[in-house]
């Protein structure tokens, strides 16, 4: 039996006193206003057992973390025609570069970069009625918790300061591969990196890619097939051009976000979620990374 408290503690413990602990993203201006010492962990193993440390109950905004949700939900309305507009290969570039966009004629290399994931809200705004009220009720039903939501302040801040967005969108829309409007596509776009969780809600939210997607009220919203895509997809492409150092290091599928979190599975084991808003140069959370290949490490859990 491990002593996931133990670890999570003494994880807690050490990222608390370490000196370094990234930079905040101070380009969307909501976020530069986040604690950059605030930390949390949370675990939920396949029993549905739960174990914290630190911030894990403090909201934090998941930006680039809501992708893989945003994938999920177009994989369960559209299935493989989805890799008609989106390919799977990892980018090796930053998540908001355009340069490989233009090579390879508006196809994003993945749905987990911007391009991608803007691609995947044009989608959804194609066959969804109410599309920010379908996604976000989507997340709910799946969470069993219809408290997440979106933080307009944060969306707003966006809106007003993503002007690479707006220009991945006007690419893609010349290429022919966004069929609605570009403000419509991203107005949603800047609504689903806004939503605001716990690590403890986000380990509920991707339970069912720990589940086989199966959610934590054991109702079924992905193919077993899919749930395999998805973790595939988060393996390799979940953290940019630091992908290959986050499967060395850790791993773990995962998803990180420049709100400072990164959410992390292990098939049929645990589903795990940190937040530290300190990003190391790639983006990522410094602090979440270190913890969770002292998690890995500590409990010889991983993929490998």
């Amino acid at each position: 039996m491990i002593d996931y408290t133990t670890i999570l503690n003494t994880i807690h413990k050490e990222a608390s006193t370490s000196k370094s602990k990234g930079e905040i993203a101070t380009y969307i201006p909501e976020l530069s206003k986040i604690d950059v010492n605030k930390f949390g962990i949370h675990l939920i193993d396949k029993d549905k057992n739960e174990f914290s440390s630190g911030d894990a109950q403090e909201k934090f905004s998941i930006q680039s973390i809501s992708k893989v949700l945003s994938l999920s939900l177009v994989l369960s309305l559209i299935g493989e025609d989805l890799w008609k507009r989106v390919d799977v290969e990892p980018s090796g570039d930053p998540f908001n570069h355009l340069s490989l966009l233009e090579l390879e004629n508006g196809i994003p290399r993945n749905p987990l970069i911007n391009a991608g994931a803007i691609v995947v809200a044009d989608i959804l705004i194609s066959k969804l009625k109410n599309p920010k009220e379908n996604f976000l009720t989507f997340i709910q039903d799946i969470s069993g918790d219809k408290s997440i939501n979106f933080d307009e302040k944060v969306a707003q801040s966006e809106k007003e300061t993503g002007f690479n967005n707006y220009a991945a969108a006007n690419l893609l829309k010349s290429y022919g591969n966004l069929k609605n409007d570009v403000d419509t596509v991203l107005d949603f776009y800047f609504h689903q990196c806004s939503l605001t969780m716990t690590c403890a809600q986000l380990t509920k939210v991707f339970f069912i890619f720990m589940n086989r997607g199966k959610c934590l009220q054991n109702k079924t919203y992905l193919t077993t097939s899919q749930v395999k895509r998805i973790n595939a997809i988060m393996l390799t492409c979940g953290f940019y051009d630091e992908a290959g150092e986050f499967a060395f290091e850790v791993g773990l599928p995962g998803k990180s976000g420049v709100g400072g979190g990164i959410v992390a599975l292990l098939p049929n084991h645990f589903c795990v979620a940190t937040w530290s808003p300190g990003l190391n140069k790639k983006g990522n959370s410094k602090l979440g990374m270190l913890a969770l290949e002292r998690l890995t490490t500590e409990t010889q859990q991983s993929i490998f």
